[in-house]
């Protein structure tokens, strides 16, 4: 079992990404419970371990990652670089994805362009082309998760309403920053 073990650790290590014991089987050419013996030899072994690396378990599967207490370090030594407009648009994607590159054209505006591209070569954003239709569908990687620390996107209250469609308004302009504050209010 030793070496089904180190095989399942350089996979998860290879794809960067949980992986279900469906997935992680075929992989490793072997069935599942031989898989799921190896996760638990796998993840007593890094429980023991004082390494800055841990195999857990996700909802998506299981996946080797950072230990919460070094992920300070993501930020010092790999900052990420982008633009308060490329930042946004990636709020979008995260808030309406999968969402096709138009509507997110038409949300955002012609800058889309620019940031998907930058977004994609940075690994925050996963741009693919639809069956039908000529715009590609583009929606948030597990990097995006992972470096941002979210499990998962809440819902937004908006004015009232609940729904990423409620923030639609809020994501379209780059200048503009929407307030509660009535048309004759002044700003300190």
């Amino acid at each position: 079992m030793p070496g089904l073990a180190t095989t399942i650790e350089a996979i998860l290590y290879l794809k960067g990404q949980p992986l279900d014991i469906s997935k992680l089987a075929e992989l490793a050419r072997c069935d599942r419970e031989d898989i799921e013996e190896g996760l638990i030899e796998l993840m007593n072994e890094y429980a023991h371990r004082d390494g800055a690396l841990e195999i857990i378990e996700t909802v998506d599967g299981y996946c080797l990652q950072l230990k919460e207490r070094y992920r300070f370090l993501v930020d010092l030594l790999i900052p990420i670089d982008l633009g308060v407009g490329a930042l946004r648009t990636l709020a979008a994607i995260a808030l309406k994805g999968p969402i096709s590159q138009t509507d997110l054209v038409e949300l955002r505006g012609s800058g889309v362009y620019q940031h998907v591209p930058e977004l994609v070569a940075q690994g925050f954003v996963r741009k693919r082309r639809q069956a039908e239709g000529r715009s590609s569908l583009v929606q948030v990687t597990d990097k995006f998760y992972q470096h941002f620390e979210i499990d998962q996107l809440p819902e937004l209250r908006v004015k009232g309403k609940t729904s990423p469609q409620a923030a639609e308004t809020t994501l379209e302009d780059d200048d503009e920053t929407e307030t509660d504050l009535p048309a004759d209010s002044e700003v300190d």
